[in-house]
């Protein structure tokens, strides 16, 4: 289903706009469509105009003609996002940043570089390859590195090297003005002002565009080992990840998959000698002889709660595939039951809250009689439910949402929060209110203060 936004162009917004870009704007309707979706379940809303922006002053002058009318911008990297992030719900310009796709300065020295937003993780890591350095954040899709820090991006390697949040060091951003500001820089701390990093780190889109960024990069790992370890029953899975935290072992991954996910996994990705049950997957970073003894620590944990023997992956391309086929856990997921749709959520809370959450979330599922595979960035706390329902029945996808909605409540009553990484958008808009209380009239007064015409990303993180 496509919601069609309401036309706001005037002709002279128009005119200017394809004098700034010439080609590069449109209003081709299948282009319009392409940037007015995410991959999540929300409903398509096309936006009236799409620009592809090549440097940030391109966007500032966009910016500003947009301000002047009083016109929606929605910044769009990748549309890789699952809560509605680009979704046009006012309709206006979409800014794609895309084209801005350069690396524009490494510092090998100092362990940073410098990069366009429309740049991508997976682009810039095969960069930095010769370098010995690589950028860690992986949430698994091939996101821009724009809209990862829009949305304080996590994945599978945040147990060790961090968030979005820990790993930029400054930015470029458009202000709603036009105006364009630089925070941070490339010292590793400061104590000078606010920190104005931090506030558009998963600001969304709704403060300002972000078109440059400063990363921290990290050494690319003398030895790198991957195992899998499979359980009896979910419980002796994630107690084994609570007790690999709690003991400080420095583990770089350990991502869970429940029964369910696990056979969509061998089905989908066609993983030989493994069962549909609870299984974890490891990483190890170090020394030769660090990895082997945090690899032996985890075991002796893992053997103790009933986990079968390691099955190690030695070779690149058996590390490859098992890590590809964690990645495309969502697109098994849909694989099987075809024709259905997934509602996509997600959640986090204190690691020692983590098995009380998913068990009780597992009784809700039964209770609703979906299929809901389950995935888990365990190490952090952080799991995703993939929710499949018949977007023709209309008690399935009741029964969906109200899965969703408890999953929230609970992780709130538990001290979590309402998403770990998948950001707010659209999806996560109602329990905001619950999880920040007063906090959410500051956020309103920020966004006021620097939005005052509320024409960033509107509609999205809260109604203002």
């Amino acid at each position: 289903m496509i919601i069609q936004s309401k036309a706001r162009f005037q002709p002279v917004l128009e005119d200017a706009l394809r004098a700034l870009l010439g080609n590069r704007f449109s209003t081709a309707p299948a282009v319009r469509e392409h940037h007015g979706k995410c991959e999540g379940h929300h409903t398509t809303q096309p936006p009236d105009a799409v620009c592809f922006a090549n440097s940030t002053e391109e966007v500032s002058e966009i910016v500003k003609l947009c301000a002047e009318n009083n016109v929606p911008i929605i910044p769009y990297g990748t549309g890789t996002s699952l809560e509605g992030h680009v979704q046009a719900v006012r309709g206006g310009v979409s800014i794609a940043l895309t084209p801005m796709n350069k690396i524009l300065t490494v510092n090998i020295e100092d362990s940073d570089c410098r990069v366009q937003a429309g740049v991508t993780r997976k682009q810039l890591n095969t960069h930095l390859r010769d370098t010995g350095l690589f950028f860690p954040i992986d949430p698994g899709a091939d996101a821009s590195i724009g809209g990862m820090s829009a949305t304080r991006a996590s994945g599978t390697n945040a147990v060790r090297y961090g968030t979005m949040r820990e790993n930029v060091l400054g930015l470029t951003v458009v202000l709603p003005d036009g105006r364009i500001i630089k925070t941070g820089g490339r010292a590793k701390k400061s104590a000078a002002g606010y920190d104005l990093t931090r506030l558009y780190i998963g600001s969304e889109g709704t403060l300002g565009v972000i078109t440059e960024v400063q990363l921290r990069l990290f050494g690319i790992p003398q030895n790198t080992s991957v195992a899998v370890c499979q359980y009896p029953n979910l419980e002796a899975a994630l107690n084994t990840v609570i007790c690999t935290i709690q003991n400080c072992i420095p583990v770089a991954r350990i991502e869970l998959l429940d029964e369910i996910q696990m056979d969509a996994c061998i089905k989908y990705s066609k993983l030989k000698g493994f069962s549909a049950s609870p299984t974890l997957f490891f990483e190890f970073h170090g020394t030769e002889k660090s990895v082997v003894e945090q690899a032996e620590m985890v075991g002796t944990i893992s053997g103790e709660l009933e986990g079968k023997a390691f099955k190690w992956a030695s070779k690149a391309e058996e590390r490859n595939q098992l890590w590809q086929a964690r990645h495309d856990a969502y697109y098994a997921s849909l694989a099987l039951q075809p024709g259905k749709k997934a509602l996509t959520t997600d959640a986090c809370v204190p690691i020692s809250r983590l098995a009380d959450c998913i068990v009780e979330t597992r009784a809700d599922i039964k209770k609703y009689k979906l299929t809901v595979p389950i995935v888990s960035h365990a190490g952090d706390g952080n799991f995703h439910l993939i929710i499949l329902y018949d977007p023709n029945d209309a008690g399935e996808i009741a029964r969906a949402h109200a899965i969703n909605a408890r999953l929230i409540r609970r992780t709130l009553a538990m001290g979590g929060t309402c998403s770990g990484e998948h950001g707010v958008g659209l999806g996560k808009m109602p329990y905001l209110l619950d999880e920040h209380g007063e906090s959410l009239t500051i956020m309103r007064t920020l966004k006021h203060a620097l939005d005052p015409n509320n024409i960033m990303n509107p509609g999205k993180m809260f109604d203002s």
